[in-house]
């Protein structure tokens, strides 16, 4: 199964995959979501393989307020559309 929705590695074959590009609609964090979503109704397995973030040493996170309106949005969208 899937614990992170947004933060790990996934293999999919190639043709499911470009089956399901081809249908998905959201852009940015939700885009992963939605793959899973959409690999879940297919009756398709998703495993992950989870990756560590470490405390940022240089630089500033690029996540704003206009992102996290948009990622909420993705998944309220998700949410009544699938």
């Amino acid at each position: 199964g899937v614990s992170d929705l947004t933060g790990s590695f996934r293999l999919y074959r190639k043709s499911m995959l470009e089956d399901l590009v081809k249908k998905v609609v959201s852009k940015g964090y939700v885009f992963q979501m939605e793959i899973i979503v959409r690999c879940r109704r297919a009756g398709l397995s998703v495993a992950e393989v989870p990756i560590t973030f470490v405390d940022r040493v240089y630089g500033s996170s690029k996540l704003g307020g206009a992102e996290i309106v948009g990622y909420l949005k993705g998944l309220l969208w998700l949410f009544a559309t699938m």
